[in-house]
Order: structure tokens, then sequence, then C-alpha cells
């Protein structure tokens, strides 16, 4: 004699929902930071935002769906920063986590040795649409978040680019300039690499160089990565 389950009718349907899918799916809507969320963080705002959106986009040019994090000392000097295309895949806090813990743990050591954090980084992504908020950008928040806390960085703003211009979200500020496509500012010698692991100390973003960006890279198919630091003195 043979025991089993009969599949229901809704299960057995094409296309029908199966248990494990649901609960992936409600995985993913857990690592969404609403904007509520995030303001109620206490996320350090930024004392000259358009300075750093303005030095991050000369530095790495970004194109919809890259995403740059940077990390800013004390005093909003830039340590470190690396750029990396999102791969196509759904809005997951959990993989924006993990791309952006592997391209820090590429640029700057980890912090996880100090109480409290003294380095923070932010993150500006670029994407096409307005500048409301997205399921994506919530995914992209939450993945932020928990990076730093992996890192021993502290979270600092998440900062959208779209063809309309930049706006930091959950602080209301933003401006027309950079915008996507804008090449406001770009190096002549662009297309040169700069790479370094390790931190040094940099002048503010404004007075940085601008001629460190670097030449696309193929990796197992992803888009291009660039990565801005300093070699260790």
């Amino acid at each position: 004699m043979t025991f089993g389950f009969t599949p229901s009718a809704a299960a057995s349907e094409p296309g029908a929902s199966h248990p494990a899918e649901m609960s992936d799916s409600a995985n993913q809507l857990a690592r969404v930071l609403e904007p509520s969320e995030w303001a109620a963080a206490g996320i350090p705002l930024l004392r000259d935002p358009r300075e750093v959106v303005s030095g991050l986009h000369v530095r790495h040019l970004p194109t919809p769906e890259t995403a740059v994090v940077a990390v800013l000392d004390q005093d909003e000097r830039l340590r470190a920063s690396a750029s990396f295309s999102r791969r196509a895949t759904g809005a997951d806090g959990w993989v924006y986590r993990n791309a952006l813990l592997a391209q820090l743990r590429r640029v700057i050591p980890h912090d996880l040795r100090r109480r409290t954090p003294v380095r923070t980084a932010v993150l500006l992504y670029c994407r096409e649409g307005d500048a409301k908020w997205t399921q994506e950008d919530g995914a992209w928040m939450w993945g932020l978040r928990d990076a730093c806390t992996l890192h021993g960085l502290r979270c600092g703003a998440y900062i959208t680019l779209t063809r309309g211009g930049w706006q930091v979200l959950g602080e209301g500020r933003g401006g027309r300039r950079p915008y996507i496509g804008s090449v406001s500012g770009q190096s002549e010698d662009s297309g040169q690499e700069e790479v370094g692991l390790h931190e040094r100390a940099q002048p503010p973003l404004r007075r940085l160089p601008t001629n460190g960006t670097a030449q696309p890279q193929q990796n197992s198919g992803r888009a291009q990565e660039r990565i801005h630091g300093g070699a260790a003195r």
C-alpha cells in the first residue's frame, strides 16, 4: 500500500507559487528599509553633499545601475571608493549587502577593533526613474547599513543619481547637477587606473585631483569596477 499526498489544484497549476518561493519573497521584503525607518536610524548628515556627490561622479562617472560606495573620515575626506554594477536580479538587501561588503574589503581595512566607528560609508546609486523612494532603494539602504556594521563603519547617506539630478534620500536635499550623462569636470585622462587597497589621508573631496578613474575590467560577466584609494604610507 502506498501513502502520499495529493497536491492541491492551485499548487498543480502552471505558475503557481510554492511555499519556498513565497518565503523567499517575504524574506526579501524584510530586507528593505522604509524611508521612515531610515530617517529614524540617526544617519549622520553630510556637511556638503553636493561636493561629495560631485567628487564621486567625477571619479567614477556612473551609468544607470551602478553603485559607488565611498568611505569618508571625520572631516569628510575621501579615504577610498569603489564602483560596481548591479547584477540583473531582484532587489534583495542581502545580495546588495554582500556586494558592498566585498568592495569595502577590497579598498579599506575594517574598523571592527574600534569601540565606536570613526569613518563613514556613503552610497551613491545611479538609476533610471525619478528621485522618489523605491523598493530597490530600500534594499540598498538595508544592505549599506548591514555592510557598515560588518566592516566596523558608521552608516552614512544613501544618495540617488538620476537624469533629473541627485537626491539624498531621507533628508530632502538634492540638486540638478551632476546627473546621469553629465560630464562637467571630467578629467582628460580619466581612462587611467588608480587602484589602492589601503587608506591614506587625503584632502577634502573638493580639492582632490580628478585623474583617478580606472579602466573598465571584465569580471565574470559583471560590468566595470572602479576603485580609488591610496597606498599605505
